[in-house]
């Protein structure tokens, strides 16, 4: 039985009820309701499943310097982008691709990201619209214990993953936390001879299906905005029911599965370059090992987020300042200082592809199976340009997609990109994008 308390509408509400004679009680977000009128929430034998993730970078790349000369298969690796020379096989190269606002006000720093993952722009720095990888998430992460992860390695929460438009996936900025989170007390080795289910899980999930269960009457009496905010709180439950019922279950052998040993507990992502390098490092570990445990299917990991204020030891001018205010070198053709800093991101996202590709299953590695979208948030960022944007793919997601393949889109809309990819990961999905981003026209050229 499940009773919904009755009490002063300024206070929050509570689903209330037993279950085997005990007692249920499980909260809910305040709703519009609640407030005053000022508003004062593997299978055995089946293929190994594919992953994706974000790998997100602040500042573009100075414009010129990145873009292969050829089109198509074996092209060429510019020197500014050789760190990238050991995985130039399993890289598919982006180049042509803008953002178009629409009549919207220019959002620095936040309305390439908005399109690149939204689908639209909505102007402003930050905001946007639910993002595609929650799309694939639905999708390819539905039987694990987490339906993603988020990371950043500057410190901050900065995260491109939103579920809606006022919902915000965090990231995680202690490698030890989320160690902790993914390895702690309820990881279940998937390779352990015996498994013992947790009795406090299956009370807690029995528990939430029967309050889940109930949510129709309770939704009944409210307001259209209200049913839409308690849907997406009960989704949330559902979810969190979905990993509960998950580690009741003996996990599949995996057998490139391996607990990582634990990271310093005080390393903590920060605003200077060999910090946010080493957390870097310790993320991609992290989170490599989780997508090969199958503890999750997809992921999100900002380097430096998009409005970057990394800085070098010793310097207070940041990134994002140099990008402004940086004269253009008359000889080499761009700001010397932002190119050794765009270098710094690219050489991040090289190691983090590393560690996916030394993690072997039979005769391909974990990047084999995976597609790591790796995006930024502007073409030039000097100019705060929206055209041109450096996208780029890694991996094949299990064969689905050709690698070492340099598409040049020639002023295309850059949502071609998140069309492909959600395709590519079995979102049922023909059109994405809205306005002149919208778009039906997949990159043919890489997929397989």
């Amino acid at each position: 039985m499940v009773v919904i308390l009755k009490n002063d509408v300024s206070r929050r509400r509570v689903l209330r009820g037993t279950l085997g004679g005990a007692a249920v009680t499980v909260g809910l977000p305040f709703l519009n309701c609640f407030l005053n009128t000022n508003g004062d929430a593997l299978a055995a034998g089946g293929a190994l499943p594919v992953c994706f993730g974000n790998y997100s970078r602040g500042l573009g790349f100075p414009p010129g310097f990145w873009e292969p000369k050829v089109a198509g298969a074996n092209y060429d690796m510019t020197p500014h982008m050789d760190a990238l020379s050991p995985h130039k096989k399993k890289i598919n190269i982006l180049s042509g691709m803008k953002a178009f606002l629409d009549g919207k006000p220019l959002g620095p720093h936040g309305s390439g990201p908005q399109v690149i993952h939204g689908g639209a722009p909505v102007g402003g720095l930050v905001g946007g619209l639910a993002t595609f990888d929650n799309a694939i998430a639905d999708v390819i992460s539905r039987n694990t214990r987490f339906r993603s992860l988020e990371a950043s390695c500057d410190g901050s929460k900065f995260s491109i993953s939103r579920r809606s438009a006022s919902v915000v996936n965090p990231s995680e900025t202690s490698p030890a936390e989320l160690y902790t989170r993914i390895f702690g007390p309820e990881f279940v080795d998937p390779n352990a001879a015996d498994f013992v289910p947790d009795r406090a899980t299956l009370i807690r999930s029995s528990a939430l299906s029967a309050v889940s269960d109930q949510r129709k009457s309770f939704v009944a009496g409210l307001g259209a905005e209200d049913r839409a905010r308690a849907d997406e709180y009960f989704t949330s439950l559902r979810e969190l029911e979905n990993q509960l019922q998950i580690s009741l279950q003996k996990p599949a052998p995996l057998e490139a599965c391996s607990v990582p040993k634990a990271g310093d507990p005080a390393v903590k992502g920060s605003l200077l370059i060999p910090d946010a390098q080493a957390t870097n490092a310790i993320f991609a570990k992290l989170i490599a090992h989780a997508l090969a445990c199958g503890q999750t299917s997809v992921f999100n990991l900002s380097f430096d987020g998009s409005l970057s204020n990394l800085r070098k030891a010793g310097d207070s001018m940041t990134y994002h300042q140099y990008t402004h205010e940086e004269a253009v070198d008359p000889v080499l053709g761009y700001q010397k200082t932002v190119m050794s800093f765009a270098q710094v991101s690219i050489k991040a996202f090289s190691d983090f592809l590393t560690v996916m590709d030394s993690i072997k299953e039979g005769d391909k590695t974990l990047l084999d199976r995976s597609a790591v979208f790796c995006s930024t948030d502007h073409g030039y960022a000097r100019m705060h340009g929206l055209e041109n944007i450096q996208l780029m793919i890694a991996g094949s997601a299990g064969g689905r997609l050709k690698t070492g393949v340099h598409v040049k889109a020639n002023g295309d809309s850059v949502t071609r990109a998140g069309l492909t990819l959600q395709q590519v990961m079995g979102v049922p999905i023909s059109t994405w994008g809205a306005g002149t981003n919208q778009t039906s026209k997949t990159i043919s050229e890489i997929v397989a």
